[in-house]
Protein backbone atom coordinates (compact mmCIF):
# COMPACT_ATOMS: atom_id res chain seq x y z
CA UNK A 1 0.00 0.00 0.00
CA UNK A 2 1.59 3.31 -1.11
CA UNK A 3 1.18 6.00 1.52
CA UNK A 4 0.09 9.45 0.92
CA UNK A 5 3.70 10.20 2.21
CA UNK A 6 5.88 8.14 0.24
CA UNK A 7 3.64 9.88 -3.22
CA UNK A 8 5.24 13.52 -1.46
CA UNK A 9 8.23 12.39 -1.28
CA UNK A 10 8.41 11.35 -5.17
CA UNK A 11 6.41 14.05 -6.47
CA UNK A 12 8.66 16.43 -4.61
CA UNK A 13 12.47 14.13 -5.77
CA UNK A 14 10.66 14.23 -9.54
CA UNK A 15 10.48 18.25 -9.06
CA UNK A 16 13.91 18.99 -7.44
CA UNK A 17 15.31 17.09 -10.63
CA UNK A 18 13.14 18.68 -12.91
CA UNK A 19 14.36 22.16 -11.20
CA UNK A 20 17.82 20.76 -11.41
CA UNK A 21 17.34 19.81 -14.87
CA UNK A 22 16.03 23.32 -16.20
CA UNK A 23 18.53 25.02 -13.79
CA UNK A 24 21.66 23.44 -15.47
CA UNK A 25 20.16 24.03 -19.27
CA UNK A 26 19.64 27.90 -17.85
CA UNK A 27 22.82 27.85 -15.95
CA UNK A 28 24.44 26.71 -19.43
CA UNK A 29 23.02 29.43 -21.95
CA UNK A 30 23.66 32.07 -19.08
CA UNK A 31 27.24 31.09 -18.94
CA UNK A 32 27.58 30.63 -22.94
CA UNK A 33 26.04 34.42 -22.88
CA UNK A 34 28.45 35.64 -20.58
CA UNK A 35 31.44 33.98 -22.36
CA UNK A 36 30.32 35.71 -25.88
CA UNK A 37 29.42 38.84 -24.33
CA UNK A 38 33.87 39.01 -22.68
CA UNK A 39 35.01 37.69 -25.90
CA UNK A 40 33.06 39.81 -28.12
CA UNK A 41 34.20 43.01 -25.89
CA UNK A 42 37.53 41.82 -26.31
CA UNK A 43 37.54 41.77 -30.14
CA UNK A 44 37.31 45.26 -30.12
CA UNK A 45 40.74 45.36 -28.57
CA UNK A 46 42.17 42.08 -30.35
CA UNK A 47 41.17 43.85 -34.15
CA UNK A 48 43.44 47.08 -33.28
CA UNK A 49 46.56 44.22 -32.58
CA UNK A 50 45.97 42.94 -35.49
CA UNK A 51 43.83 40.05 -38.00
CA UNK A 52 45.63 36.82 -36.29
CA UNK A 53 44.32 37.74 -32.59
CA UNK A 54 41.06 38.52 -34.13
CA UNK A 55 41.08 35.34 -35.43
CA UNK A 56 42.21 33.73 -32.57
CA UNK A 57 39.03 35.31 -30.57
CA UNK A 58 36.70 34.41 -32.63
CA UNK A 59 37.17 30.96 -32.90
CA UNK A 60 37.23 30.08 -29.53
CA UNK A 61 34.58 32.24 -28.97
CA UNK A 62 33.06 29.19 -31.06
CA UNK A 63 34.89 26.50 -29.17
CA UNK A 64 34.23 27.76 -25.17
CA UNK A 65 30.28 27.87 -26.86
CA UNK A 66 30.28 24.49 -28.15
CA UNK A 67 31.95 23.20 -25.37
CA UNK A 68 29.67 25.20 -22.34
CA UNK A 69 26.40 24.04 -24.31
CA UNK A 70 27.10 20.64 -25.08
CA UNK A 71 28.68 20.22 -21.02
CA UNK A 72 25.45 21.24 -19.86
CA UNK A 73 23.36 19.27 -21.84
CA UNK A 74 25.23 15.82 -20.66
CA UNK A 75 24.79 17.31 -17.23
CA UNK A 76 21.60 17.99 -17.15
CA UNK A 77 20.79 15.02 -18.61
CA UNK A 78 22.79 12.77 -15.90
CA UNK A 79 20.59 14.77 -13.15
CA UNK A 80 17.95 12.39 -14.00
CA UNK A 81 18.35 9.13 -13.01
CA UNK A 82 15.56 7.91 -15.38
CA UNK A 83 17.00 9.89 -18.45
CA UNK A 84 20.24 8.70 -17.63
CA UNK A 85 19.59 5.06 -17.86
CA UNK A 86 17.56 5.86 -21.33
CA UNK A 87 20.64 7.09 -22.60
CA UNK A 88 22.71 4.46 -22.02
CA UNK A 89 20.26 1.42 -23.02
CA UNK A 90 19.80 3.50 -26.27
CA UNK A 91 23.64 3.75 -26.92
CA UNK A 92 24.47 0.28 -25.75
CA UNK A 93 21.63 -1.12 -27.39
CA UNK A 94 21.96 0.84 -30.67
CA UNK A 95 24.46 -1.02 -32.75
CA UNK A 96 23.27 0.58 -36.01
CA UNK A 97 22.70 4.12 -34.36
CA UNK A 98 26.13 4.10 -32.89
CA UNK A 99 27.90 3.08 -36.62
CA UNK A 100 25.60 6.37 -37.74
CA UNK A 101 26.79 8.48 -34.72
CA UNK A 102 30.41 7.25 -35.37
CA UNK A 103 31.05 7.80 -38.64
CA UNK A 104 29.08 11.38 -38.01
CA UNK A 105 31.49 12.28 -35.22
CA UNK A 106 34.62 11.18 -37.45
CA UNK A 107 33.15 14.12 -39.59
CA UNK A 108 32.56 16.51 -37.24
CA UNK A 109 35.75 15.57 -35.34
CA UNK A 110 38.05 16.19 -38.15
CA UNK A 111 36.48 19.60 -38.85
CA UNK A 112 37.13 20.40 -35.19
CA UNK A 113 40.44 19.89 -34.77
CA UNK A 114 41.05 21.17 -38.82
CA UNK A 115 39.85 24.21 -37.87
CA UNK A 116 42.10 24.29 -34.86
CA UNK A 117 45.10 23.58 -36.30
CA UNK A 118 44.29 26.64 -38.86
CA UNK A 119 44.03 28.84 -35.48
CA UNK A 120 47.49 27.58 -34.38
CA UNK A 121 49.32 27.73 -37.82
CA UNK A 122 47.74 30.77 -39.50
CA UNK A 123 47.68 29.71 -42.89
CA UNK A 124 44.92 32.73 -42.87
CA UNK A 125 42.92 35.29 -40.68
CA UNK A 126 39.48 37.12 -40.85
CA UNK A 127 40.03 39.34 -43.45
CA UNK A 128 42.31 37.62 -45.67
CA UNK A 129 41.83 37.31 -49.18
CA UNK A 130 42.66 33.88 -49.86
CA UNK A 131 42.24 31.45 -53.11
CA UNK A 132 41.19 28.03 -52.48
CA UNK A 133 41.50 25.28 -55.51
CA UNK A 134 41.74 27.03 -58.68
CA UNK A 135 37.78 28.34 -58.53
CA UNK A 136 37.11 29.75 -55.25
CA UNK A 137 38.67 33.35 -54.12
CA UNK A 138 37.02 35.73 -51.79
CA UNK A 139 37.65 37.14 -48.35
CA UNK A 140 37.45 35.32 -45.12
CA UNK A 141 34.68 36.51 -42.43
CA UNK A 142 34.23 34.01 -40.21
CA UNK A 143 36.06 30.43 -38.81
CA UNK A 144 34.48 28.15 -36.14
CA UNK A 145 34.74 24.88 -35.05
CA UNK A 146 32.99 23.35 -38.41
CA UNK A 147 33.27 25.45 -41.25
CA UNK A 148 35.13 28.60 -42.89
CA UNK A 149 32.76 31.46 -44.11
CA UNK A 150 34.39 33.31 -47.33
CA UNK A 151 32.57 36.29 -48.80
CA UNK A 152 32.84 36.27 -52.44
CA UNK A 153 33.39 39.28 -54.43
CA UNK A 154 29.52 39.15 -55.56
CA UNK A 155 29.18 39.86 -51.83
CA UNK A 156 28.39 35.97 -51.39
CA UNK A 157 28.94 33.77 -48.89
CA UNK A 158 30.17 29.93 -49.21
CA UNK A 159 30.79 27.52 -46.32
CA UNK A 160 33.18 25.34 -46.43
CA UNK A 161 34.17 22.82 -44.22
CA UNK A 162 37.54 22.85 -42.50
CA UNK A 163 38.98 19.38 -43.31
CA UNK A 164 38.44 20.32 -46.68
CA UNK A 165 39.90 23.91 -47.01
CA UNK A 166 42.88 21.90 -44.45
CA UNK A 167 43.39 19.64 -47.81
CA UNK A 168 43.29 21.69 -50.58
CA UNK A 169 46.00 24.32 -51.90
CA UNK A 170 45.94 27.94 -50.93
CA UNK A 171 46.81 31.17 -51.86
CA UNK A 172 46.69 34.06 -49.70
CA UNK A 173 46.92 37.54 -51.10
CA UNK A 174 47.02 39.30 -47.63
CA UNK A 175 49.78 37.38 -45.41
CA UNK A 176 52.73 38.96 -44.26
CA UNK A 177 53.22 41.40 -46.73
CA UNK A 178 49.92 42.09 -49.05
CA UNK A 179 51.84 44.33 -51.91
CA UNK A 180 51.42 42.69 -55.77
CA UNK A 181 53.14 42.57 -58.23
CA UNK A 182 50.88 42.40 -61.02
CA UNK A 183 52.11 41.30 -64.36
CA UNK A 184 50.46 43.73 -67.29
CA UNK A 185 51.21 41.25 -70.37
CA UNK A 186 50.07 41.59 -74.23
CA UNK A 187 51.47 40.25 -77.81
CA UNK A 188 52.16 42.84 -80.47
CA UNK A 189 52.73 42.14 -84.10
CA UNK A 190 55.70 41.44 -85.61
CA UNK A 191 55.77 44.52 -87.65
CA UNK A 192 54.83 46.75 -84.46
CA UNK A 193 57.49 49.06 -82.95
CA UNK A 194 58.50 47.22 -80.13
CA UNK A 195 60.61 49.69 -78.22
CA UNK A 196 57.60 52.34 -78.63
CA UNK A 197 55.38 49.47 -77.32
CA UNK A 198 57.03 48.57 -74.50
CA UNK A 199 57.63 52.48 -73.53
CA UNK A 200 53.78 52.82 -73.51
CA UNK A 201 53.86 50.22 -71.20
CA UNK A 202 55.90 52.01 -68.82
CA UNK A 203 53.91 55.35 -69.11
CA UNK A 204 51.05 54.32 -68.90
CA UNK A 205 51.78 52.30 -65.84
CA UNK A 206 53.68 55.38 -64.36
CA UNK A 207 50.75 57.86 -64.65
CA UNK A 208 48.11 55.28 -63.10
CA UNK A 209 47.63 56.34 -59.19
CA UNK A 210 47.56 53.17 -57.83
CA UNK A 211 51.27 52.31 -58.35
CA UNK A 212 53.64 52.06 -56.22
CA UNK A 213 57.76 52.20 -56.15
CA UNK A 214 58.46 48.78 -54.35
CA UNK A 215 62.41 49.40 -55.29
CA UNK A 216 64.78 49.12 -52.36
CA UNK A 217 67.56 51.61 -51.76
CA UNK A 218 70.05 49.80 -53.76
CA UNK A 219 67.88 49.65 -56.39
CA UNK A 220 67.21 53.37 -56.32
CA UNK A 221 70.98 53.83 -56.08
CA UNK A 222 71.34 52.33 -59.15
CA UNK A 223 68.56 54.11 -60.55
CA UNK A 224 66.32 51.35 -61.64
CA UNK A 225 63.37 51.73 -63.44
CA UNK A 226 59.93 51.67 -61.19
CA UNK A 227 58.31 49.55 -64.06
CA UNK A 228 60.22 46.57 -65.21
CA UNK A 229 59.57 45.99 -68.81
CA UNK A 230 60.70 43.11 -70.35
CA UNK A 231 59.85 40.96 -74.30
CA UNK A 232 58.80 37.90 -72.13
CA UNK A 233 58.61 35.38 -75.61
CA UNK A 234 58.54 35.05 -79.25
CA UNK A 235 54.84 33.65 -79.88
CA UNK A 236 53.52 32.11 -83.46
CA UNK A 237 51.99 35.21 -84.34
CA UNK A 238 53.07 37.79 -81.91
CA UNK A 239 55.67 39.21 -79.50
CA UNK A 240 54.69 38.97 -76.14
CA UNK A 241 55.91 42.05 -73.88
CA UNK A 242 55.35 42.60 -70.42
CA UNK A 243 55.47 45.05 -67.67
CA UNK A 244 55.75 44.54 -63.68
CA UNK A 245 53.57 47.13 -62.25
CA UNK A 246 53.35 47.11 -58.17
CA UNK A 247 50.42 47.98 -55.82
CA UNK A 248 49.88 48.07 -52.47
CA UNK A 249 47.42 45.08 -52.63
CA UNK A 250 45.66 42.40 -54.68
CA UNK A 251 41.92 44.97 -54.91
CA UNK A 252 44.00 47.44 -56.34
CA UNK A 253 46.37 45.16 -58.68
CA UNK A 254 43.23 43.78 -60.20
CA UNK A 255 41.61 47.89 -60.47
CA UNK A 256 44.93 48.59 -62.02
CA UNK A 257 44.49 46.40 -64.58
CA UNK A 258 41.08 46.32 -65.86
CA UNK A 259 42.35 50.04 -66.55
CA UNK A 260 45.30 49.53 -68.42
CA UNK A 261 43.83 47.22 -70.72
CA UNK A 262 41.60 49.58 -71.17
CA UNK A 263 43.97 52.80 -71.63
CA UNK A 264 46.93 50.80 -73.17
CA UNK A 265 44.23 49.23 -76.08
CA UNK A 266 43.15 52.79 -76.86
CA UNK A 267 46.89 53.96 -76.76
CA UNK A 268 48.26 51.06 -79.03
CA UNK A 269 45.31 52.20 -81.21
CA UNK A 270 46.32 55.74 -81.79
CA UNK A 271 49.78 54.80 -81.95
CA UNK A 272 49.41 52.07 -84.84
CA UNK A 273 51.09 49.33 -82.49
CA UNK A 274 48.52 46.11 -83.71
CA UNK A 275 47.20 42.83 -81.34
CA UNK A 276 47.43 40.03 -83.20
CA UNK A 277 44.45 38.15 -83.55
CA UNK A 278 43.88 34.68 -84.93
CA UNK A 279 43.32 33.90 -89.12
CA UNK A 280 41.73 31.52 -90.57
CA UNK A 281 41.47 30.72 -94.37
CA UNK A 282 38.07 28.76 -95.22
CA UNK A 283 38.51 26.37 -98.48
CA UNK A 284 35.39 24.95 -99.60
CA UNK A 285 34.99 21.48 -100.72
CA UNK A 286 32.88 22.93 -104.24
CA UNK A 287 35.51 25.19 -105.08
CA UNK A 288 38.43 22.24 -104.74
CA UNK A 289 36.24 20.04 -107.44
CA UNK A 290 35.72 23.02 -109.43
CA UNK A 291 39.36 23.61 -109.80
CA UNK A 292 40.12 19.96 -110.24
CA UNK A 293 37.94 19.87 -113.18
CA UNK A 294 39.28 23.09 -114.68
CA UNK A 295 43.08 21.71 -114.38
CA UNK A 296 42.54 18.52 -116.27
CA UNK A 297 40.32 20.27 -118.81
CA UNK A 298 43.23 22.23 -119.74
CA UNK A 299 45.34 19.02 -119.87
CA UNK A 300 42.57 17.54 -122.29
CA UNK A 301 43.31 20.33 -124.68
CA UNK A 302 46.93 20.08 -124.93
CA UNK A 303 46.83 16.90 -125.79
Amino acid sequence: MITGQEILNFVGEGSIRLVTFIGIIVASIILQKIVVFIVNRNLKRASKLGKRNETQYKFFKHFFSAVIIITGFILAIYSIPSLKTLAVSLFAGAGILAVIIGFASQHAFSNIVSGIFIVIFKPFSIGDRISIGTDLTGIVEDINLRHTVIRSFENRRMIIPNSIISSEKIENSSIEDEKICKFIEYGISYDSDMKKALKILEEEALKHPLHIDNRTKEEKKKKEPIVKTIVSSLGDSSVNIRAFVWTKNAIDAFNLSCDLNRIIKERFDKEGIDIPFPHRTIVFKKDIDREKLNSMKKKNKKK
